[in-house]
């Protein structure tokens, strides 16, 4: 089966919803959404607790709610929607292969394609912890359908492992469960999370956080029973003697997210060696003509409000590329220095017609922080914050006046330091 659209959104979760939403409103005719799962809203559905849409809507919504008004927004349009389709391949032309059981193969000419296909979360495989293969042993985000989509209970005793935010959400979820849990393991010095998740998840239900610790091993065997703790030095690895057995029948881990970049790779899309994401410009097109990407598949948000807003930018993209309205050739460059670990997007359009946001993390704790943004030794932009975290994403916004005056193939340079 070969059909033809202007833009074939990869995903339809909030990014794939809000990217062909922003489309659509731009005046882009034929756009189709695939998703694998057999409904929209991606990973949102089993996100029930409150916290998202504070800056969208500027309202607390759940996940599912947050969800439900972009799936009622694409209801209301002519956007064509195929759920339980996975897509195989992109060729170098913007071709799209996918499958269904209803459809069978599908081979897709698309004008322009946007990549929202989101992220996974990092399994027990990637971190070589010793142990049998024990039942009760899983990822944070695996716990969460359980307990919220399909009513089951893991377990009744928990250690957690990372402080992620997924992790501390289900810390509190299993304790309002009935479930004990009994540590969150972090391995850095310092919280992966929001610090309104430790507060709301960890400090007001009693659960303790152990930074600077992991966990060694576990014991059990067709159970899990127990697992041995640690604490971690400077380098990250277990000090001996400071061992400790904890009783539990249920380890989660939140480890980490992966963007899921495996379709980026075959399409030979360039990725950020940081964020495992394709390097894009302030449109969220990359290197790719016509491949936009946004959401977690691009970098790991923290909230789904900016998910939408960077989607909105990559339908737009889309939309003025479908138009012919987008063909610069020269960019500014951006990088990270100094405790900045990356910058997203890695390059301006030297004629950018839009202000831009550069989104970045820093590499550790600081306080009192002066962040400075130089081009050629020159200094374009400073600003003072109290504090930087390395699970809060911060921004910095530069006006299309400066990008116009630097030089084009120019790097701008974001760097961070703490004041004495």
């Amino acid at each position: 089966m070969e059909t033809c659209y202007d833009l074939v959104v990869v995903g339809g979760g909030p990014a794939g919803m809000a990217a062909a939403l922003e489309a659509h409103d731009k005046g882009v005719e034929k756009i189709l959404i695939l998703e694998r799962a057999d409904t929209l809203g991606g990973i949102l559905e089993q996100c029930i607790h409150t916290g998202f849409g504070l800056h969208y809507f500027g309202e607390e919504l759940s996940g599912p709610e947050y969800a439900g008004r972009f799936i009622k927004q694409i209801k209301e349009t002519d956007i064509d929607v195929k759920v339980d389709t996975m897509v195989l391949d992109i060729s170098d032309d913007n071709v799209v292969t996918a499958v269904n059981n209803k459809d069978g193969l599908l081979t897709i000419k698309a004008k322009a394609v946007v990549l929202a296909m989101g992220c996974r979360e990092r399994p027990r495989g990637a971190l070589s912890i010793a142990g049998c293969r024990a039942s009760g042993i899983m990822t944070a985000g695996t716990a969460q359908k359980y307990v919220n989509i399909d009513g089951y209970m893991p377990g009744k005793t928990v250690v957690i492992l990372g402080s992620g935010d997924i992790g501390l959400i289900m810390a509190r979820r299993m304790t309002l469960e009935g479930a004990k849990v009994k540590a969150v393991c972090e391995l850095m010095p310092y919280s992966g999370g929001l610090t309104r998740n430790i507060v709301q998840c960890l400090e007001d239900f009693g659960i303790p956080l152990r930074l600077s610790c992991t966990v060694v091993s576990t014991h059990g065997k067709d159970r899990l029973e127990g697992v041995t703790v640690a604490n971690v030095d400077e380098h990250l690895k277990p000090i001996p003697g400071t061992e400790e057995y904890i009783p539990c029948d249920t380890l989660m881990l939140s480890v980490g997210l992966i963007p899921e970049n495996e379709l980026s790779k075959n399409a030979g899309i360039e990725l950020d060696r940081i964020t495992n994401g394709p390097i894009v410009d302030e449109y969220r097109e990359t290197k790719h003509k016509g491949v936009f990407a946004c959401g977690n598949v691009l970098q790991v948000h923290d909230l789904v409000d900016y998910v939408t807003e960077e989607s909105q930018l990559a339908g737009a993209g889309a939309a003025k590329y479908i138009r012919g309205e987008k063909n610069c050739d020269e960019f500014v460059n951006t990088k990270g220095e100094n405790g900045v670990r990356y910058i997203v997007p890695q390059r301006i359009s030297h004629d950018t017609d839009k202000d831009v946001k550069l989104y970045f993390r820093v590499g550790r704790v600081l306080k009192n922080v002066t962040l400075t943004i130089t081009c050629n030794g020159e200094v374009i932009y400073t600003k003072k914050k109290k504090k930087m975290c390395p699970g809060e994403m911060e921004y910095v916004p530069i006006k299309a006046d400066i990008i116009h005056s630097l030089p084009a193939d120019s790097t701008m340079v974001v760097s961070v330091k703490e004041d004495a």
